[in-house]
């Protein structure tokens, strides 16, 4: 009798552990409410809607922005030259922030970072691929009696304009509002964007009710993430406007043609088009975005002081440092500003706290502008050196926000109790100020 009871103990007790395990297992395979399988099928839904028309624009706008620069092609002064360019910072520089921050408004955290990283590179096969663009045009010299260089503003240009006309009739405004996607659709890919955790809100379209606050817009100037994430930026927007801007005269300098250096432009861009895909994919499937946009920073480090550390001039060497740095830069962007993304909260706070990033990572294109001088060719060692010491210091900040949102993690995972003491729609309006949030690593 003691026997059966003693089996019978065993039995149940192996049946809950086996109940137990279960649990857990499904609560492993469901996100969102739906099975990991399903989850995966929507996000493809997306990516198919969103991703495609997204890079397509940023391709072209990154290759040539908008009307202005078709007219750009019919400057004849110097003054007109600056009007225009003026304009055309004018009108490009809501562009890359707004497209940072849809993204935000479609995908999970946790899925955010590939698909920016497919974005961003379509910048760098805009570099690949305007350099034979470029080339291919500026044969087109003397025809109608315009010059080449007036022909590459202008078809690039006129090209710009159509696709942007399309566009209007492709782009969602958000996942709520989206045509494409079913009602159950709908509410998981929202439930997915909620940055509270799950169980404290039984409305999955909470997030979405969010309106902006001029609060907001404070937070995001006075948090302490901003200057992080602008010094990161800043770091790495100053190697990316100094490779694009000057990598061709660069490889001039080792002693090319004007245009066999364009083409020479392309392998580099290439190699830095797949990189960005495979680190964004890769922070994503393993959660490490500060890893992976670390290892990014020290391979721009490294191309960096291979091009600076000979005590002669070696072109090989310089065109080696410039093709390691693009692969570590042009991954690295989208590593940041989806950490930015993911850790500003609520969407009014994340809209102007990247608007901030970026505004202040764009002035590195101004400094980097003006790194590289006619009289430091062909070696240009002064500009890489200015390059290099703003890649270590967005090093070095990189690894010092890491550390403090690891910090804040542990004691908010140490007073976890504490989110009960609020409601769901307080949780959401304290953002990432909410003791249920947790800063993405």
């Amino acid at each position: 009798m003691e026997g059966n009871v003693a089996e019978k103990a065993i039995f149940s007790e192996h049946v809950d552990l086996k109940n137990e395990i279960a649990v857990k297992q499904s609560a492993e395979d469901s996100i969102a409410g739906v099975s990991a399988k399903e989850y995966n099928r929507i996000l493809r839904k997306v990516d198919y809607r969103v991703i495609p028309i997204l890079a397509s624009l940023y391709l072209l706008s990154f290759l040539d922005r908008g009307i202005v620069m078709t007219l750009t092609g019919i400057v004849q002064n110097y003054s007109g030259l600056l009007a225009a360019r003026f304009f055309l910072g004018l009108t490009e520089a809501g562009l890359f922030p707004g497209l940072a921050f849809y993204i935000s408004l479609w995908y999970p955290r946790a899925n955010a970072q590939f698909r920016l990283a497919l974005i961003f590179a379509s910048a760098s096969m805009a570099g690949a691929f305007s350099g034979l663009l470029a080339y291919l045009i500026s044969m087109m010299d003397g025809i109608g009696g315009i010059e080449g260089w007036r022909w590459i503003f202008i078809l690039e240009g006129i090209l710009t304009v159509v696709a942007a006309a399309i566009s209007f009739f492709l782009v969602w405004d958000e996942p709520a509002t989206a045509t494409f996607l079913t009602n159950e659709e709908k509410s998981v890919i929202l439930k997915a964007l909620s940055p509270i955790q799950v169980e404290i809100s039984t409305d999955p379209q909470l997030g979405a009710k969010q309106s902006a606050k001029w609060e907001h817009v404070k937070a995001a100037i006075c948090d302490w993430q901003t200057i992080f994430h602008c010094m990161n930026y800043w770091g790495v927007a100053c190697a990316v406007y100094a490779l694009s801007l000057f990598l061709p005269a660069i490889i001039k300098g080792l002693g090319y043609s004007a245009a066999i250096a364009q083409l020479l432009t392309i392998p580099v861009y290439a190699a830095a088009t797949i990189s960005c895909i495979l680190v964004g994919y890769y922070a994503d499937k393993t959660g490490q975005r500060s890893l992976f946009t670390v290892l990014c920073y020290c391979a721009i480090v490294v191309g960096y002081i291979i091009a600076v550390a000979p005590p002669k001039f070696m072109p090989g060497l310089t065109y080696a440092g410039c093709f390691i740095a693009a692969c570590g830069i042009y991954p690295a962007i989208p590593g940041q500003l989806a950490l930015s993304s993911n850790n500003w909260a609520p969407n009014s706070k994340r809209a102007i706290g990247m608007a901030i990033q970026m505004g202040f990572g764009t002035m590195g294109g101004a400094a980097a502008s003006n790194f590289y001088r006619s009289q430091d060719a062909p070696r240009y060692r002064l500009g890489h050196i200015l390059v290099l010491v703003f890649a270590a210091t967005g090093l070095a900040t990189m690894v010092l926000y890491y550390l403090i949102c690891r910090r804040l993690n542990g004691k908010r995972d140490a007073e976890a109790d504490s989110v009960y003491q609020f409601t769901a729609e307080q949780l959401v309006e304290m953002g990432d100020k909410a003791p249920s949030f947790r800063y993405k690593l």
